[in-house]
């Protein structure tokens, strides 16, 4: 696999031959994590409106469950970076016993 190729060539790889996954998780997980955050705002601001108790207990539980899912993101993430290494590993190792199977 040549990685000097460009982004959109990947991208128009009909072939599927390279990957275009492992240079865009880095952008995903951070989105992920943005709309987290937002979406973590949101609840806190939302439970201040039911009133001053519920918006305290928005605050103290709403980043627990934040830090939650940004974890099983990076889980689920880490997970799809295994598998495209796990790929590259396996391609390597048949280019590398290629010349053994064929003398």
């Amino acid at each position: 696999m040549a990685k000097n190729k460009s982004f959109f060539t990947v991208l128009l790889d009909f072939s599927f031959s390279e990957f275009i996954t492992p240079r865009i998780i880095g952008i995903l997980y951070a989105l992920a994590i943005f709309f987290s955050a937002i979406t973590a705002l949101g609840m806190i601001i939302g439970s201040f409106s039911r009133g001053f108790l519920p918006g305290i207990l928005g605050v103290l539980i709403v980043p627990i469950g934040l830090l939650f899912y940004v974890v099983l993101i990076r889980v689920g993430l880490e997970g799809f970076i295994v598998a495209f290494r796990t790929a590259d590993n396996t391609n390597r190792t048949a280019d590398n016993t290629e010349s053994l199977r064929h003398p």
